[in-house]
């Protein structure tokens, strides 16, 4: 398998591919993409769900980066194309995506508002991850996952260069192998194609988001 093909395989690996429902809430899960943001915008304005939730503190990448919160940022850009505020809650805790999970839960009970099916939203290399740790943390509730509608050569940008993507895409991989025995997502099938493609990745020098090696 070649490097290449390697790529595309985990890119692809990572994707659910849900077809979306209506729900009670948008949920962005934050992160150092604004772009999901801009999906948040488009479900909302496609009226899929009534409220959006943004969520995210500061966390690995973006702690001495953003001035804000994920959560505050993620909001600027939704309002700027058309969400008003009053149909956000924002969550400016949380520096993980289980802490997402957490944090969230608190804050709609502040707020005594119940949620029974969510669209969640976050990076295309996510959503798996996403998936598998909401499932976990959160068992009640019904999630469907979507992400910016881009292509593995549309979405890497000055901020996230292929390279970086790469990455952290091999590292999200391996939590998805090895969190759930830690309690933290439900298992996932990894078919031996991509488990493949994981070792040809780290082979290649791809090792910089691991916990730990391999």
């Amino acid at each position: 398998m070649t490097e290449n093909e390697a790529v595309e395989k985990v890119w692809n690996y990572h994707h659910l591919h849900h077809a979306l429902q209506p729900a009670d809430a948008i949920w962005a899960l934050g992160s150092h993409d604004l772009r999901v943001a801009d999906r948040v915008a488009e479900l909302w304005q496609a009226e899929w769900a009534p409220l959006v939730i943004m969520s995210g503190g500061l966390g690995n990448f973006t702690a001495g980066v953003f001035e804000k919160s994920e959560a505050e940022l993620f909001a600027e850009r939704a309002a700027a194309l058309g969400v008003p505020r009053s149909a956000m809650l924002l969550e400016s805790r949380s520096s993980n995506c289980g802490e997402n999970v957490l944090c969230t839960q608190a804050l709609l009970r502040e707020h005594g508002i119940t949620l029974r099916k969510v669209i969640a939203v976050q990076k295309p290399y996510m959503e798996r991850r996403t998936f598998a740790t909401i499932r976990r943390q959160w068992p009640e509730l019904e999630v469907q996952v979507t992400s910016p509608r881009l292509s593995l050569a549309d979405y890497p940008n000055e901020d996230i260069p292929r390279e970086r993507l790469i990455h952290i895409m091999v590292g999200d991989l391996q939590r998805i192998r090895d969190y759930p025995a830690k309690g933290f997502m439900i298992p996932q099938s990894i078919p031996d194609d991509v488990s493949e493609a994981f070792e040809t990745l780290i082979d290649a020098g791809y090792t910089g988001h691991l916990i730990s090696e391999r």
